[in-house]
């Protein structure tokens, strides 16, 4: 056995004997309520005192940690976030295990948030108490992701007990909003967290996400004029009423048509992701039921491939392709190409890539390999904060993390009865503490 060989199997089995710690740290971190905010103005909840309990626990472990609040204007302006948005109540934390000087640094990222446990009284046991059944950790964030925390954390620390100096830094970014918006990994970046790759360990099945879609988010408004349904609606340009619900009916066959072009264009064939697509996700339209609706709202979930975002990374493009794309199919509509449907625009994240050539792909894959699975170099149908850091961060990152699917293939994630698998969780971590031997190497 090499020496090399002989460190990664102490590291392996110092995490092994740290199983019940590291189910323990999860479970700790899914006690904090850090349910992500739906907006601006939502009151924090436990997400200071998370931040604290991790801080205290790597501070033990030899790491320098930096806790912080960013404050409104620091983020950088982008329309990722909604302009001035506040973190009150909601740190980010770093912390920085030194290297011995000449390695590469690597960074783990994750974040806090998690999506909300409702329906509650649907889960077989209380989502905020994790509770062990049949080797699988379950609670609400397990596997979205204070288990991929929880993991990091605990490859950490056991490098730092064995005593075991890297030569690069190994540093840790716990980061608040991803659910919402990226807004916490975004204010991180601002601050100067940065490495030169990082891994966060979001739910995979053990396998590396290297690529992910952007999102875009927005609505589009259908005007009608209100008038008594139970009447004849006359003509519109005398005044009669106009139905904004069955006027919204070729808006969204128009957005229907262009998501079959964009799946059916060879330019949108991606090797690791599924088509762009665009998806009506929620209706509001009408006043009364016995009145012809004035107007009628449709919700848009947008996602779109590395190859559409314009120079910046954002959706200009594919914002300018869905307007004028409806605009053009509604214009033979008098009524709507009198009142043309308006657009709003929120939330936009971008989409990114990183090449399946890069160190550290095959460094978790190695790692990963050498403890018997069986890792695939994959794609993310949606998106994380690994875009960010890779876009906007100068850090390359790709994703790793334990359980995301269930034996049927449905997702473990956002859903009732969300879990861990206990040996993929201990698997994570072990993954994570080798890819750090390996990556913070001595650069030639």
């Amino acid at each position: 056995m090499t020496q090399r060989q002989d460190v990664e199997q102490r590291v392996q089995e110092e995490i092994a004997r740290r199983a019940d710690d590291l189910v323990a740290l999860t479970t700790a971190l899914v006690g904090f309520d850090t349910t992500v905010r739906g907006s601006a103005g939502e009151p924090a909840r436990d997400e200071a005192e998370l931040q604290e309990f991790l801080a205290g626990r790597l501070r033990a472990a030899g790491a320098t940690v930096d806790v912080w609040t960013p404050k409104p204007g620091d983020l950088p302006e982008s329309p990722q976030t909604p302009p001035g948005l506040g973190f009150d109540g909601r740190p980010q934390l770093v912390a920085r295990f030194p290297g011995t000087g000449g390695g590469r640094s690597l960074l783990f990222n994750g974040h806090i948030d998690v999506v909300s446990a409702e329906p509650r009284g649907d889960w077989t046991s209380d989502p905020f108490r994790a509770e062990v059944r049949d080797g699988r950790l379950y609670g609400r964030g397990t596997c979205d992701m204070k288990g991929g925390i929880a993991a990091a954390v605990v490859a950490a620390e056991a490098l730092a007990a064995l005593g075991i100096r890297l030569p690069g830094d190994l540093l840790i970014n716990t980061a608040t909003d991803e659910e919402w918006n990226g807004a916490g990994t975004l204010a991180s970046v601002g601050y100067g967290v940065r490495a030169d790759a990082a891994v966060v360990p979001e739910p995979t099945d053990l396998n590396v996400v290297t690529a992910q879609r952007g999102i875009l988010g927005g609505t589009v408004t259908v005007a009608g004029r209100p008038g008594h349904a139970e009447f004849p609606p006359g003509d519109w340009r005398s005044g009669g009423a106009v139905n904004a619900i069955e006027k919204t009916l070729p808006v969204l066959d128009a957005l229907r048509e262009l998501r079959e072009r964009w799946a059916a264009d060879p330019a949108h064939r991606h090797p690791l992701l599924p088509p762009p697509s665009i998806v009506p996700t929620m209706i509001k339209g009408g006043e009364w039921w016995v009145t012809y609706p004035a107007s009628c709202e449709v919700c848009l979930d947008v996602t779109y491939l590395p190859v559409q975002a314009d120079g910046g990374g954002w959706a200009s493009r594919v914002r300018t392709e869905i307007e004028d794309t409806v605009r053009k199919a509604t214009g033979s509509d008098g009524w709507l190409a009198a009142h043309p449907p308006v657009f709003a625009w929120d939330t936009e994240l971008a989409p990114a890539e990183v090449p399946a050539e890069h160190a550290l792909v095959g460094a978790l894959s190695g790692a990963a390999a050498g403890l018997g699975r069986a890792p695939r170099v994959v794609g993310e149908p949606s998106w994380t904060d690994a875009a960010t850091l890779t876009r906007f961060g100068g850090t390359p990152a790709v994703c790793l993390g334990p359980t995301a699917t269930r034996p049927d293939g449905s997702p473990t994630l956002h859903t009732v009865d969300e879990y861990i698998e206990v040996n993929d969780l201990i698997a994570t971590a072990q993954t994570l503490a080798l890819t750090a031997l390996t990556m913070t190497t001595k650069t030639a």
